[in-house]
């Protein structure tokens, strides 16, 4: 399996995002541009040129028509994929660190930073069909968590938002009350920051990677702890196979400790584990760095990573990956 390396941020990635046909796949990174890649042979089609700040998050629209980031220079932006122009900008006064369009791309997650003063919260926006409708209010605002909220997302049938962050508990709220439904068990929860969150195909279950060198699978409606993915290195990116039993967990040490270790010492492999079983069954080295970011194509056959190294790196499997034996 040899990957196709493709190089077009000068900063360390943020987040990875295909569009649901899977032939294309959107980048962030902390420098400012937003990219377009052909998921097949990694080719870049393009950049989004506005931000003024690290971008940490995008979302397409279910036909690839817009796109949405968020950035730290306190907006959220919305685009035309095709073309590249901005045709939006929501203005948050704090940084919009997780974005999320729901089923049907009629609203969107907007997640913002404690800033100032300001605490952290979780917009809802209206996203218009027609632009010239478009407005930047919200229409619905959430507060409670402490710290960051690194991911917020749609659960099933955009009934619900679970969010997850710096305070390392996972919440899942009512959209229509604006009013928290539940947060998970502090027995088997996080112990420290949760860093990613993964959705499966069908919204029914998600997992979530953590600072506390371990991955957690949960049920999206009761919030049960279904199973646990314990890694030797603290977990910065998660992503789930949509064909097979699998997880992929990235991550690796602090940015700041990584020039004084060998890159195998770092441990800067994304590392496969049985969904059902637990165990380990193999790992793709290659990042010179942590990996802050793991997507999966969604027809299962392909994956891509991103490091704190600049570099995307698109992962064709082998036919031999199929072959693996699940239960």
């Amino acid at each position: 399996m040899r990957p196709i390396l493709m190089k077009g941020h000068e900063r360390p990635l943020t987040f990875l995002k295909y569009n649901r046909d899977g032939d294309l796949l959107f980048s962030c990174a902390k420098d400012n541009t937003p990219t377009v890649w052909f998921a097949d042979n990694g080719e870049r089609l393009g950049t989004y040129r506005g931000h003024n700040g690290a971008v940490w998050c995008c979302d397409v629209s279910r036909d690839s028509s817009r796109l949405i980031t968020g950035s730290a220079d306190t907006s959220a932006k919305l685009w035309d994929v095709k073309t590249g122009t901005q045709l939006f900008s929501f203005n948050m006064d704090s940084p919009a660190r997780a974005v999320d369009l729901s089923v049907g791309d009629k609203l969107c997650i907007i997640t913002i930073d404690p800033f100032m003063g300001q605490s952290s919260a979780i917009h809802v926006k209206r996203i218009a069909a027609d632009l010239d409708d478009q407005v930047g209010e919200s229409v619905l605002v959430l507060k409670g968590p402490v710290g960051r909220i690194n991911r917020a997302v749609w659960g099933p049938l955009n009934r619900t938002i679970i969010s997850a962050g710096e305070d390392a508990v996972v919440r899942i709220w009512d959209t229509e009350t604006g009013k928290m439904i539940q947060e998970n068990d502090k027995d088997v929860g996080h112990k420290k920051t949760v860093t990613s969150l993964a959705k499966s195909t069908d919204s029914s279950h998600f997992l979530t990677g953590s600072l506390d060198k371990s991955a957690k699978l949960w049920d999206s409606r009761t919030l049960t702890l279904i199973k646990t993915y314990v890694t030797e290195r603290p977990v910065n990116a998660v992503a789930m196979s949509p064909l097979l039993n699998h997880v992929v967990l990235g991550g690796g040490q602090d940015a700041s400790s990584v020039t004084t270790t060998d890159h195998r010492a770092g441990k800067f492999e994304a590392k496969f584990y049985d969904k059902i079983l637990q165990e380990e069954i193999g790992g793709v080295k290659g990042h010179f760095g942590p990996i802050n970011a793991l997507a999966f194509n969604p027809d299962g056959k392909s994956f891509s990573s991103g490091g704190e190294d600049g570099y995307v790196r698109l992962h064709h499997f082998d036919p031999d990956y199929f072959r693996i034996p699940s239960i």
